[in-house]
């Protein structure tokens, strides 16, 4: 029961947000637009000022969340942000939009070009960080890896080691023991089939290397 009323909560809570989310939002969009109105700024470009500190407050957020040069981040949301409280204070009443004095004119009149400046260095500046960073990744890859099979550059490999020759025993270096074993093989063979043994059946019955059953084979002939 207690999961079920959680559930319904979280949902209220989160449309709550939004909501006000929006209403600051909005707000904010028209004091900046009044203010640039009153600043000389008409028609479109009053419209422009709003969404200019809006764009430069969430590059600024997205350079925070990124976890990459915080300061950079840090300075240019604050940045923004005093444009828009600056704003809202500024049409609350304090100030005489009838009468709006040279420096905010020229305030206002500056905020393109820093608002620009701030979204190129927020947008572009951990890009090329990124890219710088990847380069030198790729470079210590190129030192520390092995060569690529495909590059064309065949990898250094080992010295194999020498293999023993593998020389037959001659007849004479053949074991007496085994060629009077061989013998009784022979002749349990002949007295079973009435034939001769051949080399294949002798080398299978002794277990012995080729080489070896026919140096027998020479000496039971």
């Amino acid at each position: 029961m207690a999961e079920s009323s959680s559930a319904r909560a979280l949902p209220n809570r989160v449309d709550a947000v939004l909501i006000q989310a929006a209403i600051a939002a909005a707000l904010s969009f028209a004091h900046l637009h009044d203010l640039a109105v009153a600043a000389g700024q008409d028609g479109w470009k009053a419209w422009a000022y709003p969404v200019s500190v809006d764009l430069l407050l969430v590059a600024a957020w997205k350079r925070l969340r990124s976890g990459e040069s915080k300061a950079a981040g840090w300075s240019w949301f604050l940045v923004a942000l005093a444009a828009s409280l600056g704003a809202n204070v500024a049409t609350a009443g304090l100030l005489d939009l009838d009468n709006v004095p040279a420096w905010l004119r020229i305030t206002v009149a500056g905020w393109p070009a820093v608002a620009f400046l701030g979204g190129t260095l927020l947008a572009h500046g951990s890009t090329d960080r990124s890219a710088a960073t990847a380069e030198q990744h790729e470079g210590l890859t190129k030192t520390t890896t092995r060569p690529d099979p495909d590059s064309g550059a065949a990898p250094e490999s080992p010295p194999a080691a020498p293999r023993p020759a593998l020389t037959a025993s001659p007849a004479d270096q053949v074991p007496a023991a085994l060629v009077e074993h061989a013998r009784k093989v022979a002749a349990e063979h002949h007295t079973r089939t009435g034939a001769s043994i051949d080399t294949a059946t002798l080398r299978a019955r002794l277990g012995v290397p080729a080489p070896l059953a026919e140096a027998i084979a020479a000496q039971l002939a």
